[in-house]
């Protein structure tokens, strides 16, 4: 059975994509539950940060469904619905204010390479194998996304990637700059439960404010919102956890931090 996994673990949010049967392969119905199911986590408080995986130790995400083209993407107006559902999957981690990590295991092929892009930070192990197929199905990819990779990767590399539809591994995802970070295979799971429970530590103000800065400088001068950006840091300064790492700093301990 093809769906989205979700479960919490203390203060981390999971999103697992579970297609076994096909390397993780995306459906329609999943694209268009995946914006919901990270909006959930992101409204639940006790959640710090949520991580993107596939199912088992096969792969990421292989990519779309295509055995389901014929039937979502086989008119122009089955194609626009289809789209619009995948283009609504990939900002989903923008819109979410808290850290978004892909945890990349195996194959990360096509849509699992835009979902992966589209994510705040990428750790993979080294069996993990990458590619950008699109050439060879003949499919046009939008230019939000093309954007989004060349923000990533730069133009060069971008091209490469597009142009010649081929297969990289982890240790060339690293030099072009698509992952953070490449562990052993037998590390992964031990590796980004530590990197979680780093980040989970900190405080979700500050976390936050810094992601929406950070996005505000891929968006053209006159898209920013840069008085969203100063309110946020405004509420940074104003708030407890300010007070709180000042007084744990002194104290020479780990702060506490709330949110608030």
């Amino acid at each position: 059975m093809a769906e989205l996994i979700t479960r919490k673990e203390n203060a981390v949010g999971w999103v697992i994509f579970s297609n076994p049967a096909k390397l993780n392969a995306v459906t329609h119905d999943m694209w268009m539950a995946l914006p919901g199911k990270i909006a959930a986590l992101d409204a639940d408080p006790e959640v710090r940060m949520i991580v993107i995986t596939g199912d088992g130790d096969k792969a990421f995400i292989s990519g779309a469904d295509i055995s389901q083209f014929e039937k979502t993407r086989g008119s122009a107006e089955a194609q626009a619905i289809y789209n619009r559902s995948v283009v609504d999957a990939y900002e989903a981690p923008a819109r979410c204010s808290k850290p978004v990590v892909a945890k990349i295991r195996g194959i990360c092929m096509g849509g699992g390479l835009g979902l992966a892009a589209a994510c705040d930070v990428r750790i993979a192990a080294a069996d993990a194998v990458f590619r950008m197929p699109a050439a060879r199905l003949g499919l046009g990819y939008n230019f939000t996304g093309i954007k989004r990779f060349v923000q990533l990767l730069g133009v060069a590399n971008t091209s490469d990637i597009f142009f010649s539809a081929r297969k990289f591994d982890a240790a060339d995802a690293l030099v072009m700059g698509f992952v953070n970070r490449i562990v052993p295979v037998a590390d992964l799971d031990r590796e980004v439960a530590a990197y979680c429970e780093l980040v989970a530590e900190n405080a979700p103000l500050t976390m936050a404010a810094a992601k929406f800065a950070i996005l505000q400088t891929g968006l053209d001068p006159d898209a920013r919102d840069l008085e969203q950006a100063a309110r946020m840091i405004e509420a940074c300064f104003s708030s407890e956890d300010y007070r709180e790492g000042r007084r744990a700093f002194m104290e020479k301990r780990k702060p506490n931090f709330t949110g608030k």
